[in-house]
């Protein structure tokens, strides 16, 4: 059975307090089976800990394929263990591409595809490709819970990922973070943790209260003098922005390039751009934590994964309009409260801030 097979190569990897609402929701399905006979693609980044997202759909009743995005790192012995259980894979670059009943998406890779339900994104960057899409469209990034993977988790990973590189003392070195949205307060709540000089490169008026309270200083990142000014000295930069080629004509690029300032990009696109040549940025600026085994630590990612999940569930119980849809806020409450209980990162929950939604979920 599909299922045993998955559950043989997670066996003895993770504790129970690493993944309570996956657990909870694995649980909960199994006895309703609420997804029974639909077919659903899911795009999440295949790793050992992504396995647990999916036990859970195929213990709704699933049809489950997954999709293998191009543009997103993925455990390549990972694939070939999963290929040998027989669950089905799409490739992101499919010459014949399937048609599902709902497609869970990861950073719009397969927003192309034709889903009779509709979709749920994973990511903010991803958001651009559903900008138009005449089917309903769950915006797992937009709702509370997947601060808890961007904000602590993904600051987390940069700061793992640099240590395994060789890079883990930070005590009075100074960090240059480019954005201050929820991945860049991340990194700059560990990186202050951790005893660096942090220095914040965003637009001043968007800076909420974690980072000012952490940062040195805080650049315009419209003022190229206070940029280079930022630049000087830097032990480390990092691209926390969300936009592609965002660096591009506001850094000096040739000083930064001969300097021996380490560079790493946390965002899914090329942030430096075309000045910063590839090879000068760790990882050939694919995002640093994905060189991990476990680019977010399960307990970071566990909630945010049943979140998306819940979307495939939100939008087959009845019709939903086109267009954006926010997570439903008793979801999110359910799945902080499970993680909050019966999760290890209870405490560290306190160090997040509830954001304000600007509308309310679509009905």
């Amino acid at each position: 059975m599909l299922t045993d097979q998955i559950e043989a190569i997670v066996a003895g990897r993770y504790v129970e307090q690493e993944y309570p609402a996956l657990r909870e929701q694995t649980a909960r399905w199994r006895a309703s089976r609420p997804l029974d006979g639909l077919e659903i693609l899911d795009a999440t980044p295949i790793f050992h800990n992504t396995l647990l997202k999916h036990l859970a759909l195929l213990a709704a009743g699933a049809r489950l394929t997954l999709g293998v995005s191009r543009r997103l790192p993925n455990d390549a012995a990972l694939l070939g263990r999963l290929a040998a259980t027989g669950i089905p894979f799409e490739r992101e670059e499919s010459a014949d591409p399937g048609t599902y009943d709902l497609v869970l998406d990861c950073a719009g890779a397969f927003s192309g595809r034709q889903a009779r339900i509709g979709y749920a994104e994973l990511t903010r960057s991803g958001a651009r490709a559903y900008a138009r899409c005449p089917r309903p469209v769950f915006m797992a990034d937009e709702g509370i819970i997947k601060q808890i993977e961007t904000c602590l988790g993904t600051g987390e990973s940069y700061l793992r990922a640099m240590r395994t590189l060789g890079y883990g003392e930070w005590k009075g070195k100074k960090l240059v973070v480019f954005g201050s949205g929820k991945v860049g307060t991340g990194i700059i709540l560990q990186a202050f943790r951790a005893g660096a000089r942090v220095h914040v490169v965003t637009d001043p008026g968007t800076a909420g209260g974690r980072v000012r309270a952490c940062a040195e200083e805080i650049a315009d990142y419209r003022d190229r003098s206070a940029v280079a000014r930022a630049l000087e000295g830097a032990y480390a930069v990092v691209t926390a922005t969300g936009v592609p080629h965002a660096l591009e004509g506001r850094i000096p690029a040739e000083a930064l390039v001969g300097s021996d300032t380490l560079l790493a990009n946390m965002g899914v696109e090329d942030e430096y751009g075309p000045s910063i040549p590839d090879e000068r940025v760790l990882e050939r600026k694919a995002p640093l934590n994905f060189m991990l085994e476990e680019p977010t630590l399960l307990r970071y990612i566990d909630a945010t994964m049943a979140l998306h999940n819940e979307g495939a569930l939100y939008m087959a119980l009845r019709p939903r309009p086109a267009g954006p849809l926010l997570p439903p806020e008793e979801t999110e409450r359910k799945l902080l409260d499970i993680t909050r209980r019966e999760g290890l990162i209870g405490p560290e929950l306190d160090l997040l801030t509830a954001r304000k939604r600007t509308e309310r979920p679509r009905k």
